[in-house]
């Protein structure tokens, strides 16, 4: 019986406990014969004497022919064409063996049953039933067959009926496979032999643990293995890629040894990824079976592809008993995708989005209770027995600890390892390692239907003798009765946040404490850790509301041209074919005003309504324009896009107003499919035909109910911000594949005394070049220089008097394995060098004095050897992949553009891309930049994918900067982007040393750089380059060059893709601070200089001198103002 993956929703029906030495046995020998579509099976069988009778019935495939092998066994027909459940099965897969008959057999022993009885079944014939698209799935892509033998690849499982099956009774299995050579098969449990003999290739998968069904599974693989401690980690692919297989083994070891902290041994002897010919999204017991785009999708990995892995504990090992219900489905989602989430900070959000689902697809009609949960069969049934269930565990968690969490789980499975277990069984284990009674818990979140609403009111607060006396009452505004609940309540302060639990058994509950400090917030349950039915103030305005309401209504524009009311027609009706809902269709011109009782979809830029659009986007900071649409930061223009953004009904803000416009008639099928699976998110936007989802995004909730300020008579009403809510630590975490320590040892040592700065030219820059060079020749990368070593060497300036001395670019390669691209390369670059005691460009006062370049690049040069280390000796790209630590780049680019001009064996022109590391060691908790994201049309989807993968965020800077050396590839034609952590105060002065690196972002930049590298080195295509080579280049407004002089003492907005230059941060002191600017500022105009982009800006500071007081125009809300700044050395 297969189940499949997390974004399939299916489960493996399990109903009788098992116990041990139950199972009937099943020796078989098998071979198969892919050109004809068929089988031979020898099958030795061993009935457990308990089981056995005289008299015994099986099912089989009616399309096979069987004997009895053994004398005094009888084989007869009983019965044709009987359907599965008509024989007590209970299975989900009816309608895959409907497509054949399966016939009823009785087996007779002539002798007296004494013991266990062991008989030989032969039994053959065509397996060859077609691939179908089904139900549900058909939007998803995937398809199902209950099998099929064919040239192209085998699939046997439980729904084929192709191995006698005795009612539900557990099996253990050997399975013999002969195929022709080049075949390889894959089944259960452990592979013991395997060979090549007489040009027929022999293997031999042991499965002794208790089965439901046995797969078999074939192709032409090529396979991948590596050991993770006793485990066998495998990957079966159709084509030759080790890049992607190590990635899956790499991944798969990672989560097998964190599964196995957490909840214990892993059940089986092996985790294998097998690629199948068609795509599917299966899991079974120790592989799962994906198609060829799933296991390419960069976010599987870290998503799909552990909730599949935690599976072979949950469902898989530990079965369910669906009498009380299925709680696996939740447990999995919990222990998966909630955690993956927690690991990235934003478990939050996620709970938000799970009680969202409830809120928006449960009602009172459909609703019912956990026990009754036994798959997921709807939108509204996911948000119970997935949603409902994954908060389940997280109230559980918060009742009895993170520890006792763990412990209860662990004792859980130890005790129902390959047992069919409930809900009950849980609590038994929770309660003998917490030592609390939990049957009122467990009866009231899994017997009981429903979710409690809370509200808080008479929030108030006095002072007395020096004590602050909260008072707030808390409500639950549900129908039915009141919830027993541990209500999370956060009270702010000025400088800290205390959390405490409020008991509430009843609807209302009056609530007073005494602090001795004034609380300014009181917040109820701010990281939603209940669950609850969620107020629309809570939560943003998204697609699940209007996908998952019954009543809605569709607007077409009545203006628009006949095409794109055809092609918006063509959309609404696709959605109307849904007769689960009650969807209506009008023309804008039906309505005066939009009704209020209905959650509504505007199509179309001309339709009336837009306007209504418009105005709720007034609250985001976003705006509908003529030729483009701006969206928080980022700004899409029209053409090519398709655009979904949503917004509050003004006539009744509990219902959605869904607005959807797009110039492109060929999206529209893509995106009748594709949206209600970004069910939470307030706004996309798609470019093409696919169309390719380009942006996405979530409003902020605005005037939450379960939120109130706090105030004190007599005490200052303060308006600075509060200390933010600390996050829960993770239940577990992924070992790193990367080492913090590792590279924060390399920024130390490369930002010490004994390399002074590492100026140009100087011993210490020598140093630095050795110790790269040395890293690249133990990780194996071959020697990079056209003189086959690892330096590329000439003269160079290297003080302010014009000196000249040898400079070096380190190079080292990892070989492309493609004939037909090795030739050209990906450059992976940092520059190494720094300012040595001042050279060039120091600030004022700074001269003479050691420089260490910490952020400013040791850090970018511990990134790429981190990546060398990982990758020098496992990575197989397509293309060359091209590591260089470029000399002299603080005076000037002179590094790269030296290797731009001189380099014969890759040369520039051959390079698809570069992937620049400068500045990257002070992320914290912030985005990092990608700066010339504008510079090829495929970075935005390049490190929007990366982002998904590693969950490390990414924001794209679109603007033109001279800000390294991935502009020295620019200038000829070449894509290239910066990774850049953002600015600060040490820049380029003595107090960039390295106790300021954080090491845990140096681990965030390494995740997204590798993802980078492997895409790009097995890319087939080239990049689409979008930026100006030097021969279009416009030029500058401003003649002088140079270095830039002076500051304003603020921090630009790297993100900001509007016309300006956007305020990030200054201090109130800062020359910009003394004059009147602000956080959010944009300046336009700088003394004379129009100020289009940070590159205008830079320019502009380069023409003036420390003490110069300068025009400054700049906008704020709006408006235009003006001040005058006094320019401060920089």
């Amino acid at each position: 019986m297969f189940k499949k993956i997390a974004f399939l929703f299916t489960l493996i029906l399990f109903t009788t406990a098992i116990q041990a030495g139950s199972t009937i046995h099943h020796k078989l020998s098998v071979k198969v014969d892919p050109a004809k579509h068929s089988f031979e099976a020898v099958d030795q069988i061993t009935i457990p004497a308990a089981q056995a009778k005289s008299n015994m019935y099986f099912l089989l495939n009616g399309d096979l022919n069987i004997s009895s092998e053994t004398p005094g066994v009888t084989v007869k027909l009983s019965q044709e064409g009987i359907k599965a459940e008509d024989f007590g099965m209970d299975r989900e897969d009816f309608h895959l063996a409907s497509e054949f008959k399966q016939n009823k057999y009785s087996i007779t022993f002539s002798n007296e049953i004494k013991g266990d009885q062991t008989f030989t079944l032969k039994f053959s014939g065509v397996i060859n039933y077609s691939i179908k698209q089904i139900g549900e799935e058909y939007a998803r892509g995937f398809s199902q067959t209950p099998g099929i033998i064919d040239e192209k690849g085998t699939y046997l499982g439980g729904s084929t009926y192709w191995v006698p099956w005795f009612n539900d009774n557990w099996i253990s299995f050997e399975l013999t496979t002969t195929m022709p050579k080049g075949w390889s098969v894959v089944s259960q449990g452990k592979r013991t032999h395997n060979e090549l003999k007489n040009d027929m290739q022999i293997s031999v998968w042991d499965s002794p643990e208790p089965m439901e069904e046995v797969y078999l599974i074939a192709a032409k693989f090529n396979e991948y293995s590596k050991s993770a401690g006793a485990i066998d980690v495998m990957a079966f692919l159709r084509t030759p890629e080790e890049t992607l297989a190590n990635k899956y083994l790499e991944t798969t070891a990672q989560y097998l040894e964190m599964y196995r902290k957490l909840i214990g041994p892993y059940p089986f002897t092996k985790f294998a990824l097998v690629e199948n010919f068609w795509e599917t999204g299966y899991g079974m017991p120790s592989f799962t079976l994906l198609g060829e785009q799933i296991i390419r999708f960069p976010f599987i990995l870290h998503s799909s592809y552990p909730h599949e892995l935690l599976h072979n504990y949950w469902g898989n090992s530990a079965y369910i008993d669906f009498k009380s219900g299925n709680w696996c489905e939740g447990l999995t989602a919990y222990m998966a995708d909630h955690l993956i989430a927690e690991q990235r900070g934003q478990a939050d959000e996620y709970r938000r989005t799970t009680l969202q689902k409830y809120t928006d697809y449960v009602n009172e009609a459909n609703d019912f209770p956990l026990n009754k949960f036994i798959s997921r069969t709807n939108p509204s049934s996911e948000a119970i027995g997935y949603g409902k269930s994954s908060m389940l565990w997280n109230m559980l968690r918060e009742l009895v600890g993170d520890e006792s969490f763990v412990k209860g789980f662990q004792k859980f499975y130890r005790d129902n390892k390959f047992k069919a277990a409930s809900f009950d069984d849980i609590r038994k284990s929770f309660e003998s390692v917490s030592g609390k009674d939990l049957k009122s818990f467990f009866d009231e979140w899994v017997n009981r239907k429903g979710a409690p609403e809370l509200s808080v009111s008479n929030v108030k607060c006095e002072k007395k003798d020096n004590q602050y006396q909260l008072q707030f009452t808390l409500k639950q505004l549900q129908k039915e009765e009141a919830f027993a609940l541990d209500v999370p309540v956060t009270i702010s302060f000025a400088k800290n946040v205390v959390v405490k639990k409020v008991a509430m058994t009843g609807k209302e509950q009056k609530c007073e404490f005494t602090f001795s400090e004034n609380p300014l917030l009181v917040q109820i349950d701010p990281q939603f850790n209940l669950f609850r039915k969620l107020n629309y103030k809570e939560i943003p305005p998204s697609l699940s509301k209007i996908f998952g309401a019954e009543d809605l209504l569709i607007v077409l524009p009545s203006t628009a041209s006949k095409e794109k009311l055809e092609y918006y027609q063509q959309l609404a009706n696709i959605w109307s074919e849904d007769k689960t809902k009650k969807i209506e269709v009008s023309l804008d011109s039906k309505y005066k005003k939009l009704p209020a009782d209905k959650n509504i979809w505007i199509f179309g830029a001309e339709n009336k309504f837009t306007s209504v659009i418009k105005d709720g986007l007034k609250d985001y900071n976003s705006e509908i324009k003529n030729g483009s649409v701006l969206l928080g930061k980022s700004e899409y223009p029209t053409t090519n896009n398709s655009f979904i953004i949503s917004v509050r009904h003004p006539e009744n803000p509990s219902n959605v107003l869904v607005y959807l416009s797009t110039e492109n008639k060929d999206a529209i099928g893509g995106l009748a499919k594709k949206l209600p699976h970004y069910g939470k998110y307030s706004y996309l936007v798609f470019e093409g035909n696919e169309p390719a989802n380009t942006g996405k995004g979530e409003w902020g909730s605005v005037n939450s109910p379960l939120s109130a300020k706090v105030i004190t008579k007599g005490e200052k009403i303060t308006n600075e911000a509060l200390p933010e809510l600390s996050k829960r630590k993770a239940l577990a975490m992924l070992t790193p594949v990367f080492s913090s320590e590792r590279m924060l040892k390399t920024v130390q040592y490369l930002a010490s005394e004994e390399l002074s700065g590492r100026g140009p030219g100087s011993n210490g820059n020598n140093k630095a070049a050795e110790f790269i060079a040395e890293k690249f020749k133990i990780a194996g990368l071959l020697p990079g220089s056209d003189d086959g070593s690892y330096f590329q060497t000439w003269n160079e300036v290297v003080d302010a008097s014009g000196n000249k001395a040898q400079v070096k670019n380190v190079i080292g390669i990892i070989p492309g394995t493609n004939p037909n691209l090795k030739d050209e390369s990906v450059i992976v670059c940092a520059h190494y060098d720094h300012l040595g005691l001042g050279w060039p460009g120091a600030n004022k006062g700074n001269e003479g004095k050691i420089h260490p370049g910490a952020d400013d690049n040791a850090s970018g040069v511990s990134v790429i050897l981190e990546l060398v280390e990982l990758l020098g000796k496992s990575l197989k790209p397509q293309r060359t992949i091209i590591f260089v630590a470029f000399a002299s780049e603080e005076s000037g680019l002179l590094g790269s553009k030296y290797y731009v001009q001189n380099t014969k064996r890759f040369p520039a022109k051959k390079v698809i891309g570069v992937l620049n590391f400068d500045t990257v060691g002070r992320l914290g908790n912030n985005k990092l930049f990608v700066l010339g994201a504008a510079t090829a049309r495929e970075w935005r989807f390049i490190f929007m994918g990366a982002s998904y993968v590693t969950g490390v965020e990414t924001e794209m800077v679109t603007q033109e900067l001279d800000a390294s050396d991935q502009r020295s590839f620019l200038e000829v034609g070449i894509p290239g982007v910066q990774f850049f952590a953002g600015a600060n105060a040490d820049y380029h002065k003595p107090s960039d040393t390295a106790d300021k690196i954080d090491g845990a972002g140096l681990i965030k930049v390494a995740a997204i750089a590798q993802e980078s590298v492997t895409y790009l080195g097995d890319r087939l295509e080239p990049l689409t380059f979008q930026g100006q080579a030097i021969s279009e280049a416009k030029k500058p407004q401003t003649a002088p060059a140079g270095e830039r002089r002076v500051s304003t003492g603020s921090v630009p907005d790297f993100a900001f893709s509007g016309e300006g230059v956007k305020i990030a941060d200054l201090a109130p002191d800062s020359p910009a601070g003394k004059a009147g600017l602000q956080k959010g500022d944009v300046i336009t105009k700088l003394g004379a200089f129009k100020i289009a982009n940070l590159r205008d800006y830079s320019d502009a500071l380069k023409t003036f001198q420390p003490g110069n007081v300068v025009d400054v125009v700049y906008l704020r809300d709006g408006k235009e103002n003006t001040t005058k700044i006094e320019l401060i050395s920089k």
